[in-house]
């Protein structure tokens, strides 16, 4: 590295005497020759002084102050020893020496200034370090500079906002889980109090008569369908989430899932005396999905536009091209969705403010199943709504890609 330096340094000193001096032959030859005896030994000089400084215990605007001085004054050096060689009276001596003492005093006053600057950028940003070492996530460094410090500045807040964005994802999750344990706890313990009093009453002989006991039997065996309904949602809803539920794609004729879902739902619209009807763009393509996972899934928002209908009401299932997806709408006449409750109501669990009955909301895991279902063939879904007017879910679903 020094023989590098000394090297280029002494190449572009003598190519500014040949050039623009117009030295030639034995001049030329004696100032490369002093160029190069005094470049290495101020370069040794420098070298050794400079890792003296670098392993000092001083602060870094210090260390930057002494090395600049260090430059000043091994170039002070070299200017005294060549005056004193070529014989400068006392005269022009003294007024270099003086010229030479201002330029490093001005030198040394920059290099600190700067090494001031840097320092202190230097302790915002171990400061924002320890803070966010510390925890606090909230920590931004702000540095005026447009160099390296201010790129390193900038990666620090960048990892503090993902490491922020990461803290709250997580509280979010803790705060999920505590939900789904909660609601499960919830959905599991009613029914099965209910259960347990009805057995009781029966075993111990409070109840006796048989229509009292075929009415309890009846009771037990519909809670114990919701209960083996909600496990079978958890089970549905843990495969989504570790991504192993198997899909088994195959062609797909739209006209046939949407006629499949209204036939078996007819029997509930009709019971709450609701039109359900169909309407399909002509035309329109398979879809490549698995038949039985989508079917729940019309069938889940068909229940809950029946649900949250009035009798007289309509629920409408359209279907329409959207290039390479088909989109299915189920669109209802029903209450509506408030913009509170609009956006969670894929959420597990979540069935507004209305209670958490479940006569009322059914499991709470419907909607959630049947975003991870579409999700999982790679399509979308989202719901619509005015209070008042009804909702309408959409989903999204791949067409078949033609062949060739």
């Amino acid at each position: 590295m020094l023989i590098a330096t000394i090297v280029g340094a002494l190449t572009v000193a003598v190519a500014v005497a040949l050039l623009f001096f117009g030295m030639r032959g034995k001049d030329l030859v004696l100032v490369g020759l002093y160029l190069f005896l005094s470049g290495s030994i101020s370069l040794a000089v420098a070298y050794g002084a400079f890792h003296l400084v670098l392993k000092s215990p001083l602060k870094m605007r210090h260390k930057i102050a002494l090395t600049g001085a260090m430059g000043g004054l091994i170039a002070l050096a070299n200017v005294l020893v060549t005056a004193v060689m070529m014989f400068l009276s006392n005269h022009d001596l003294t007024l270099l020496i003086v010229l030479l003492v201002f330029s490093l005093i001005v030198s040394l006053l920059f290099a600190f200034i700067l090494a001031g600057s840097m320092s202190a950028s230097l302790e915002l940003l171990s400061a924002g370090a320890k803070r966010l070492g510390q925890g606090d996530l909230s920590v931004r460094i702000n540095v005026a500079s447009q160099d390296e410090i201010a790129d390193l500045a900038n990666v620090l807040n960048s990892m503090a906002q993902d490491l922020d964005t990461a803290s709250r994802l997580k509280q979010e999750l803790e705060q999920a889980r505590k939900d789904l344990v909660a609601s499960v706890s919830h959905d599991l313990r009613t029914p099965l109090a209910s259960i347990q009093a009805m057995v009781e009453a029966m075993e111990d002989g409070v109840v006796s008569d048989p229509d009292t006991i075929k009415r309890y039997l009846s009771t037990i065996r519909r809670e114990v369908e919701q209960l083996s309904a909600l496990i079978n949602d958890l089970f549905e809803l843990s495969r989504l989430d570790s991504g192993t539920l198997e899909l088994q794609l195959r062609p797909s004729s739209v006209q046939d899932i949407v006629a499949s879902a209204l036939e078996s739902m007819n029997a509930q619209a009709s019971q709450k005396e609701l039109t359900i009807e169909s309407k399909i763009s002509r035309g329109l393509g398979p879809v490549l999905v698995d038949r039985n996972k989508i079917q729940r899934v019309l069938h889940n928002l068909i229940q809950n536009a029946i649900r949250h209908t009035p009798s007289d009401g309509t629920v409408l299932v359209e279907a329409q091209d959207q290039g390479p997806m088909v989109q299915i709408d189920v669109a209802d006449t029903g209450q509506g969705i408030t913009q509170e409750d609009l956006g969670r109501v894929f959420e597990r669990f979540y069935r507004g403010e209305k209670s958490r009955s479940r006569d009322f909301g059914g499991s709470g895991l419907g909607l959630a199943i049947a975003k991870g279902i579409v999700e999982a063939h790679g399509g979308w879904i989202q719901v619509s709504s005015t209070v008042g007017e009804g909702s309408r879910f959409s989903f999204c679903l791949p067409k078949v890609r033609p062949s060739g």
